[in-house]
């Protein structure tokens, strides 16, 4: 992996672009929208380069490859590796732009550490930058293998066969190939990229889980509407778009399915544990279990601001009564009906068999907080899996 004189120029460096890492970042956006716009315009999430979203995520998986290099210079990341790497595939990226991003990454290095990027930093970091890339590549292309589509083309026309109002603010699409030609196969837990065509010729690509079980002739996707906030960025383009001006009838560009948070169906204990609008890929895990008739106790909790914002509560307590254990705990921090539970998720009188999975799916603060309290219950670290909907700053904000 690492060579020997890299690791020690790594090692002696590492603070210095650690705490350079987000004006790195920063200037390498810059530079790469300034020579590709048509990145930022079909490619990039706009909202969260807005919002400084994309920035810190990337910052923080670049230090934390890095700080893992130095650690253990024979061992990859892998599962680090392979979130990126799917949400990579789900976009269409491919091996040739990883050469701009090289450029533009390397000049925004050089131009904010100045001096001190000598020829032997510079090529301990070059060398760090190609483990990492070559690594991706070499998973992205597996994967697009494993979807039959050549590199980067993972797109499909899908129509549009049914929308169900769900909340205020989501909305339930169910789509079925335009072509008539079979869906394909995905795991209880992946999905898919959604790309639309907005009113400035921008064709921005989102991504939603599949919210159907695996099987069925035709996939549903959930969407929330995103509604901004100065400290959160802009409204969400394209679920505004999805919310305003798609119904039953009209085609989407839809990726392949992607996705490394999928049930592993093992037979052990589980736990499904979501916020929000981070439900959808529990619903898919949840139908799976009840068609293939799981054997072991599935404990399920959800987290959400009311009933009346729990998008599929009623499909998601009866599909956690189709499993035949525990009742499903919903905790609400407004207006819980009878059964509910007042406030956020307090595991503390929650029984858990030994040996239990946990799928963990929501916003970040919610997540650090369950995964806190299934360690003091005693599960196991490499039992706790998560979802983030959008850049994955947990490694940025480690």
């Amino acid at each position: 992996m690492l060579s020997e004189k890299s690791t020690a120029t790594v090692r002696a460096t590492l603070p210095a672009v650690g705490a350079a890492i987000g004006d790195i970042t920063e200037l390498f956006y810059a530079k790469l929208f300034a020579a590709h716009p048509e990145l930022l315009r079909d490619l990039f999430n706009r909202g969260n380069q807005a919002a400084g979203l994309q920035k810190q995520a990337l910052a923080g998986s670049i230090a934390a490859f890095a700080t893992h290099l130095v650690a253990h210079p024979d061992v990859r990341p892998d599962v680090m590796l392979h979130r990126i790497a799917h949400k990579h595939a789900s976009l269409g990226v491919t091996r040739e732009q990883y050469p701009v991003v090289h450029r533009h990454l390397f000049a925004a290095i050089a131009e904010i550490l100045g001096e001190a990027v000598t020829p032997e930093v510079a090529e301990a970091w070059d060398e760090v930058y190609w483990l990492m890339a070559n690594a991706l590549i070499a998973i992205e292309e597996r994967l697009y293998a494993g979807q039959r589509v050549a590199a980067g083309d993972v797109w499909r026309e899908w129509t549009v066969t049914g929308r169900t109002e769900e909340t205020a603010d989501c909305a339930t699409f169910r789509l079925a190939p335009a072509d008539g030609a079979p869906a394909p196969d995905f795991k209880p837990g992946q999905y898919v990229s959604v790309q639309v065509s907005l009113a400035d010729g921008a064709r921005q690509i989102r991504q939603y889980s599949l919210s159907s079980a695996p099987g069925s002739p035709v996939r549903a996707i959930t969407v929330k509407r995103v509604h901004g906030a100065a400290a959160a960025g802009p409204d969400g383009e394209v679920s505004g778009h999805l919310h305003a001006h798609v119904h039953p009838g009209d085609r989407l560009r839809v990726s392949a399915p992607y996705g490394d948070l999928v049930l592993q169906d093992s037979g052990a204990p589980l736990l499904l544990a979501s916020a929000g609008i981070g439900c959808t890929p529990m619903l898919s895990m949840l139908e799976h279990l009840a068609d293939t008739g799981h054997p072991a106790p599935v404990t399920v909790v959800h987290a959400d601001r009311s009933p009346a914002d729990h998008a599929l509560r009623t499909d998601h307590r009866a599909l956690a009564g189709k499993l035949g254990g525990p009742e499903a705990l919903f905790w609400y921090e407004e207006a819980p009906e009878a059964g509910d539970r007042a406030g956020r998720v307090d595991l503390t009188d929650v029984p858990l068999a030994p040996g239990t999975r946990a799928y963990l799916c929501g916003p970040l603060p919610f997540m650090r907080a369950v995964r806190e309290q299934l360690l003091a219950k005693g599960v196991a670290p490499a039992d706790i899996h998560y979802e983030v909907f959008g850049p994955d700053l947990w490694l940025a904000t480690a």
